[in-house]
């Protein structure tokens, strides 16, 4: 019995057989990023006029900090993921391309922990 989706078959995986999983994440972010985006452009649209304590208060909201997170860490995760086909496609060198996946994945996980403490220290009145 096979454990890869029936869409792998539609979709083809070449010789390789793997990278549907990147594929797939990759156009799942996507999607949950323009929704994302839009509200984070109308966000920062309405508090363009306000001061430091009024953008406080805006993410101190649980909706806000909510919504904010999901949009870092969708962001951070999409780009993360299409860094990585990127450099599995035409990085060739084996130590080189494994020294760039790591340093991307640590600097996503770094800027992913940095984003929930400080949108939590601000949303908990830090």
């Amino acid at each position: 019995m096979s454990l890869r989706s029936p869409l792998s078959k539609a979709v083809g995986l070449g010789s390789a057989k793997h990278g549907f999983s990147h594929w797939w994440w990759q156009r799942v972010t996507a999607v949950a990023l323009v929704p994302l985006t839009l509200w984070f452009v109308y966000s920062i649209i309405c508090l363009m006029g306000g001061n430091y304590d009024m953008a406080t208060a805006w993410l101190s909201s649980p909706i806000n900090a909510t919504i904010m997170l999901l949009f870092v860490l969708t962001a951070l995760f999409h780009a993360q993921t299409g860094l990585q086909v990127v450099i599995e496609d035409y990085v060739h060198t084996k130590w080189v391309n494994l020294t760039l996946l790591l340093l991307i994945k640590f600097a996503a996980v770094v800027m992913a922990v940095l984003s929930v403490i400080s949108v939590f220290k601000i949303a908990l009145g830090g």
